[in-house]
């Protein structure tokens, strides 16, 4: 079986240390950088990283700004960003770029493991061709017009455009069309897309929503496909069909 190849990017040697040894212990394959350049050289040679673990202090570039060079050239590999700040708006920030989650420092061993895992499992897998622009297609749910491919995990517009979703916009929007027209707590979204991962960000579920109307709705200020009940959490509030193979 071929092992997921993970990048960890921080300058600290000895985070890149612990973080080889421990998930090398779990079958992982580790490669490190300690600066942003080499990062992006080491992505540039290497097609087969399955994730990144991403210091948000590095000394050529601000892991944000990594961040945002990932996003634009490798849209759908995931990213956890690893931060020893206490800020809750750097993390918001992070997560409103594109990242998939957080882990603070100082961290546990087992919690990493857990949220990589979580990460990766919920990683679509890479479409190998592009669907017919006219004619959206393939297992997942339809809703008015849209098309989430869960085979591929690619999002599909009325028109057949190709939209990018990261993994934490993918496994949201699947919780919300699974559960169409029922209203879910910030609790049970959490719940439902993080089952892996211990003490998860309470805003993360506010940032994707937020990521995803930007996407999908005509006016993300008024939105009309994701609607927020007050006081009770989110719905989406169409009609879903759901496609088989």
């Amino acid at each position: 079986m071929m092992k997921n190849k993970i990048l960890v990017v921080d300058d600290d040697p000895g985070v890149c240390q612990l973080l080889t040894d421990v998930l090398s212990e779990h079958v992982f394959d580790v490669i490190s950088a300690m600066a942003a350049r080499p990062a992006l050289e080491q992505l540039q040679r290497d097609n087969d990283i399955a994730l990144v673990l991403l210091d948000l202090r590095l000394p050529d570039m601000s892991g944000l700004q990594l961040l945002q060079q990932i996003r634009q050239y490798y849209p759908n590999l995931p990213v956890i960003m690893l931060t020893g700040l206490a800020s809750e708006s750097d993390m918001v920030v992070g997560l409103e770029m594109g990242a998939d989650d957080y882990i603070g420092k100082p961290f546990v061993p087992r919690v990493v493991v857990a949220r990589v895992k979580a990460v990766l499992r919920r990683a679509p897998e890479p479409a190998s061709t592009p669907l017919p622009l006219s004619r959206p297609s393939g297992p997942g749910f339809l809703f008015d017009g849209w098309l989430l491919n869960t085979h591929t995990g690619r999002l599909h517009t009325p028109q057949g455009e190709d939209i990018e979703l990261t993994q934490g916009e993918y496994s949201l929007l699947s919780v919300l069309l699974r559960n169409a027209r029922r209203v879910l707590s910030r609790e049970q979204l959490l719940e439902m897309t993080h089952s892996d991962a211990l003490d998860v960000f309470d805003r993360t579920i506010d940032v994707l929503i937020m990521r995803l109307r930007r996407k999908i709705e005509p006016n993300p200020k008024q939105p009309e496909f994701i609607r927020t009940i007050r006081g009770a959490g989110y719905v989406l509030s169409r009609e879903v069909q759901v496609l088989h193979p």
